[in-house]
């Protein structure tokens, strides 16, 4: 499955660079022999999964010749990528040194 996982991700980059961005960090588990455990990071990129659900798993089960595979979706948040802007890395440390703050009003750094 992990085979086919990745093969699909590789041909979905090509084609469809923004399904491909939302569900390439999705982890798929097998359970049992009849259950597949799909882990994803957010709503947004479980609605991207469905677009491409039935593409995936069709060529799945038939390659497999397995039809009774049920799918079980679990939402991790610790998933979730996030861009970390200079900004963002700023207010950090001014939150631990307030020195910062009087600093970038008197310089007026530039954090974009």
């Amino acid at each position: 499955m992990k085979d086919s996982w990745g093969n699909f991700l590789q041909e979905l980059r090509e084609k469809e660079v923004i399904i491909y961005n939302a569900i390439n960090s999705f982890q798929l588990k097998k359970l049992d022999e009849n259950t597949v455990e799909i882990i994803y990071p957010s709503g947004s990129a479980k609605s991207e999964f469905e677009k491409i659900r039935e593409d995936f798993f069709g060529k799945f089960m038939r390659k497999v010749n397995h039809f009774n595979i049920k799918l079980e979706f679990t939402k991790d948040v610790s998933m979730k990528k996030e861009v970390v802007t200079k900004r963002m890395i700023f207010d950090k440390f001014a939150a631990i040194n307030p020195v910062l703050r009087d600093l970038d009003d008197l310089l007026k750094f530039d954090l974009n």
